[in-house]
């Protein structure tokens, strides 16, 4: 339950009347105390007892004056942008003011932000907004009041971007946002070396989806490339990155047979720098690999993530598959791989672990889904080879292999496809179990990628599979709340009591944690250089970039237009109610001023022999 409010006035009003009442009360008794001889005549009394109340009203309005009638005005408000003929002729109980952004305007007043323009136009209950939009410094000023919003043409360009600030090592990661006036354009995305790794056609609307991925940890720049009708170059823009090198997942490979798809597994997991432990049956109670382990809880929470074939599932007793049912509850991934006819046995089996499946006897010949990058970009990401094997950048592109699966459809359920074909048939799915996963792979080839020289398309199939069934890993919890850009205000959640940032220039800025923003804990940074920062907090960092002012400008535009949109949409129920302007409050000095005088009198009255009898 919230307390009931507090009401100043009344209580000031109640406390002087009881005050007039006492000082009446005291006269009257006075004069009743004293000889005939002695008390005041009529109207003495009546001046003394006339004056308490006076003097209390007096008091009342010089504590508490009088509301004036306000003006219901119109400010109108020039930001970056702006033209004369946006602002118009004026009408009457407008006002102009020009934000710091705004263009050279004559006769319009410039002021530092809009709060203070709000101040000095205390009757504001209308606001027109022109120009490109408001800064993040002046929107929570126009909260509560009537907003409307007169937004100049978008720039050609980048003018909406969502992009990650921090990726993963040899993980892929998506770009998408909007280019404006870009008809039958193109968008690129560079790397830190300036080679193509992506480009995708631009639509009507201009939105568009990149893809790529960096090999190494530490922070790079990709670039933004955007180019029209006649693949001319529009823009740049700069997008920077952090990769940090992920935790290699534990992972345990058991085979019920030595072949070739466990080799060239085995030698992936090796170049990713995954820690392997692999157990490979040969027949006669012996295996290849490393050192046998027993299939019980605690070896299993070792673990990120199990990959086998049917074989090995199938060999595995009662109390081992309970153990490995129980470690999937506590978030272990497992990923079995169908490799031949699955018996009625193995099909009751992967109907308890909840896939509802079909056929399988047969094999089918698949082709991978056809990507839609350009030779150039599918160059970057296959990478230059090794020193022992070298690629040219303008070698042909090797085709790629048709692989075999087998034929086991899987019922839709509560499955979730994994990887499709180029006919979008499921050759793999998974689903979850209450903490982890459970995947099912019906790929039995996929190592003819590595020898037909598409070793990335192999990494990525078997990359995308560990970071979507293995067991979660713990992430970052830092966020930065906002765009960063010089001498803007950002937010930074999730911080401690001893978060600090290193700018560019080497100084360390403590960070100050505001209460009012509760569990999120954030805290407010000015960054004055631009470039990369750094933000610790704890054992935790994260590495973040600011623009410059004159970096982006269509994508700052953009922002700033999109957030005045929704100001102005969010403030319609406002616009009703700024017809009827409350008062302000008036002068106090006359008030006080009328006070003293009285109350001087009335001193000087009760002292004198004025009206007195004797």
């Amino acid at each position: 339950m919230t307390a009931p409010a507090f009401n100043v006035p009344l209580l000031v009003a109640v406390l002087l009347a009881l005050a007039v009442v006492i000082a009446s009360a005291r006269l009257l008794h006075r004069q009743w105390r004293a000889e005939p001889a002695q008390r005041s005549r009529g109207w003495r009394l009546a001046l003394l007892l006339l004056a308490q109340p006076v003097c209390a009203t007096l008091l009342y309005f010089a504590l508490v004056p009088p509301s004036l009638p306000g003006e219901a005005g119109t400010l109108v408000v020039a930001t970056a942008g702006a033209t004369t003929a946006q602002l118009g002729a004026g009408r009457g109980g407008e006002a102009f003011v020009a934000l710091p952004e705004a263009p050279s305007l004559a006769d319009v007043e410039r002021v530092p932000d809009l709060a203070t323009a709000l101040r000095q136009h205390p009757g504001t209950r209308r606001v027109r907004i022109v120009g490109a939009g408001l800064e993040p410094r002046d929107r929570d000023s126009v909260r509560g009041l009537a907003l409307e919003f007169n937004a100049s043409p978008l720039p050609r360009g980048l003018v909406e971007l969502q992009a990650p600030r921090q990726v993963v090592a040899g993980a892929d990661f998506v770009v998408a946002g909007r280019a404006h006036d870009l008809r039958n354009g193109s968008a690129e995305l560079l790397d830190p070396g300036h080679r193509r790794v992506d480009r995708v056609a631009l639509p009507a609307n201009g939105r568009f989806t990149l893809t790529a991925s960096l090999r190494v940890a530490g922070t790079a720049s990709f670039t933004i490339r955007l180019r029209d009708a006649k693949q001319a170059i529009v823009e740049d823009v700069e997008l920077p990155l952090q990769a940090t090198a992920a935790t290699p997942p534990r992972v345990l490979l058991m085979a019920g047979a030595p072949g070739p798809e466990v080799k060239y597994l085995r030698r992936w997991a090796r170049d990713a720098m995954l820690a392997l432990q692999t157990q490979v049956s040969v027949g006669g109670g012996m295996q290849l690999g490393d050192a046998p382990i027993a299939i019980n809880a605690a070896n299993l929470g070792r673990f990120d993530l199990v990959i086998l074939d049917e074989r090995a599932w199938s060999a595995l007793g009662d109390n081992q598959r309970a153990a490995l049912n129980d470690a999937i509850n506590n978030g272990l991934g497992v990923l079995l791989r169908v490799t031949a006819a699955p018996s009625p046995a193995e099909r009751r089996r992967l109907q308890a672990l909840g896939f509802a499946v079909a056929g399988g006897n047969d094999s089918a010949a698949v082709k991978l889904a056809a990507t839609t990058q350009d030779e150039d970009a599918t160059r970057a990401r296959i990478g230059p080879g090794t020193p022992g094997a070298p690629r040219l950048h303008d070698a042909a592109l090797p085709d790629v292999p048709v692989l075999t699966r087998r034929d086991l459809r899987i019922q839709p359920g509560d499955a979730v496809p994994l990887l499709r074909d180029d006919a979008g048939t499921w050759m793999s799915a998974w689903r979850a179990q209450r903490r982890g996963r459970i995947g099912l792979w019906t790929l039995t080839d996929s190592y003819r990628l590595v020898l037909a020289g598409r070793d990335d398309l192999h990494g990525e199939m078997w990359s995308t599979a560990l970071a979507t069934i293995g067991r979660a890993q713990a992430r970052n919890d830092l966020v930065i709340d906002g765009e960063p850009r010089q001498h803007d205000r950002i937010a930074l959640c999730a911080v401690g009591a001893a978060a600090n940032v290193r700018t560019p220039s080497g100084d360390i800025v403590a960070l100050l944690r505001d209460p009012a923003t509760g569990p999120r804990n954030c805290a407010a940074f000015w960054p004055r250089h631009a470039g990369w920062h750094q933000l610790r907090s704890g054992q935790q960092s994260l590495s973040f970039f600011v623009r410059s002012p004159a970096a982006a400008t269509g994508l700052r535009a953009g922002e700033s237009r999109d957030a005045t949109s929704r100001l102005a949409a969010s403030s319609a129920v406002n616009v009703a109610a700024a017809g009827s302007v409350p008062g302000h409050p008036g002068e106090r000095w006359p008030w006080w001023l009328a006070w003293l005088l009285a109350s001087a009198a009335t001193w000087w009255l009760e002292r004198s022999r004025l009206g007195r009898r004797a």
